[in-house]
């Protein structure tokens, strides 16, 4: 694989197709629907089980064959594939999954916040210039999606570390696509790269890795039914 693979993957299936994924689903995973309502346990099987068909294909393996080991903070591992970078993420009807050979990967993509949201929280946990840029005068939609998109770059760097949320608030990872953060602070040794990935619809995307190698980013759309 060159560069970081990634992949749009809508949640919304039909019934039937569904049930297939489920059937790829290990027991923990199953458990995790527990109580949810039919379009959450829906939404989550069809990310899951579109995270575990590409992995599988990636590595040769059955998608139901596939065990997941959690590092520290619930960072995704392939038990026997240490090489491959996994992580995902899903926001409402859309998941996202980025792989990388051999290097560390985050990824995340979040739906526009509310503007009004937005800029509370950016006041409150970004640093200063970044809740700054996010409160600068524009359409409500404009702030929404410069606070999203500065949020999606913090969960995917926190995501490529392994790390918590907390450990990012003081680190900035604002400035024009793609991003090098020489200093993430609390989360660990630098450099890191962001990228922002375009998606569809009212969501905004991105992916970290760690190092220097540059980052190119391989966007497909998974084709799953």
């Amino acid at each position: 694989m060159t560069g970081i693979g990634f992949w749009c993957i809508d949640a919304e299936q039909p019934a039937s197709f569904v049930e297939e994924l489920w059937q790829l689903l290990d027991p923990r995973e199953r458990a995790r629907t527990a109580g949810a309502s039919p379009e959450l346990r829906s939404r989550f099987t069809v990310v899951r089980g579109a995270v575990r068909q590409l992995v599988g294909a990636r590595l040769g393996v059955r998608p139901a064959g596939l065990v997941w080991r959690r590092g520290p903070n619930g960072k995704p591992e392939v038990e026997g594939a240490e090489g491959l970078g996994v992580s995902w993420s899903a926001s409402g009807a859309l998941g996202v999954l980025a792989l990388a050979e051999g290097r560390a990967v985050g990824v995340d993509v979040e739906r526009l916040h509310d503007a009004r949201t937005a800029e509370r929280m950016a006041a409150r946990w970004f640093p200063f210039e970044e809740a700054r840029s996010v409160a600068e005068p524009a359409e409500p939609s404009e702030r929404a999606a410069r606070f999203t998109a500065l949020w999606c770059r913090r969960e995917a760097c926190v995501k490529a570390y392994g790390g918590r949320l907390t450990q990012s608030f003081g680190v900035s990872v604002a400035g024009p696509s793609p991003v090098l953060v020489g200093d993430p602070g609390a989360l660990g040794p630098g450099p890191v790269r962001l990228c922002d990935v375009p998606v569809p619809g009212p969501f905004r995307a991105a992916v970290a890795t760690l190092g220097e190698l540059p980052l190119h980013v391989n966007s497909s759309v998974w084709q799953g039914n």
